[in-house]
């Protein structure tokens, strides 16, 4: 690996003021050397996000046992039980009108089939990150749309259920996307609160992100400071020019 996650880590850390680190998720046919596979149940695939703060592992598809839709949603070989709880699902959901028929295409699946999905804090993952997974805050979306618009030329998309769809959109699109979660993610994960969203940047286009990203929330930080003491000036009833509010931020 050629990238010094690590440093990459940090920086988006920093400058964002992230409070769980950043988790690579990489896709793999062989289990990578000196990486355990994951200890336990998980009761759905998206809660592996939040396990892997503590460290890497590796899943397969027996990993996800409890979690048809991320099966589904990650193309993972699925189970005969697997199966039949995915037919489950969708006739639970169908008859809530939470997921129509027409929505089922909509819904993004990865297009290749791994045999392992690797999770890992990002700055000591194993491997080179193919879907990088950020837990932010809405004002933090703000500089991750800037910077999305400045890397890309264009806004990422803001999806919603299932969460665990992010992780397609992003691998086979090459591109950014925010996710809102689902109410299954929100539950089943303690880092999600209600204050919370997915943001997921691809792997190859990382350090980029990370360089903008930096730039971006310092120049929040200071245009915050500079609206913040307009508002005070005119507040107090006076009628500053840009000059005037400039001279005031750097006074």
């Amino acid at each position: 690996m050629n990238a010094d996650f690590a440093a990459i880590a940090d920086l988006l850390s920093a400058s964002l003021s992230l409070q769980q680190p950043p988790i690579a998720i990489s896709f793999s046919d062989a289990l990578p050397v000196g990486v355990p596979s994951h200890a336990g149940r998980a009761p759905a695939g998206c809660r592996f996000w939040e396990d892997a703060a503590a460290g890497a592992f590796a899943t397969t598809a027996a990993n996800h046992s409890s979690c048809a839709i991320g099966v589904y949603t990650h193309n993972l070989q699925p189970s005969p039980e697997q199966q039949t709880d995915l037919m489950d699902a969708l006739k639970v959901f169908a008859d809530l009108g939470y997921v129509t028929q027409e929505d089922l295409p909509l819904i993004p699946v990865l297009k290749s089939q791994p045999k392992y999905v690797v999770y890992a804090p990002l700055g000591r993952t194993p491997l080179s990150p193919d879907v990088v997974i950020l837990f932010v805050q809405a004002n933090q979306t703000l500089i991750l749309s800037e910077a999305t618009q400045q890397v890309e030329a264009q806004l990422p998309p803001a999806m919603g259920r299932p969460a665990c769809a992010v992780v397609p959109q992003v691998m086979n699109t090459g591109r950014a996307a925010l996710s809102l979660g689902c109410c299954g993610a929100r539950a089943y994960l303690d880092v999600f609160s209600n204050e919370v969203a997915i943001f997921a940047i691809p792997g190859a286009r990382l350090a980029e992100y990370a360089e903008r990203i930096a730039v971006l929330a310092k120049a929040n930080a200071v245009l915050t400071q500079f609206h913040r003491i307009r508002r005070q000036q005119v507040e107090a009833g006076q009628n500053p020019t840009i000059k005037d509010s400039l001279a005031a931020l750097t006074a």
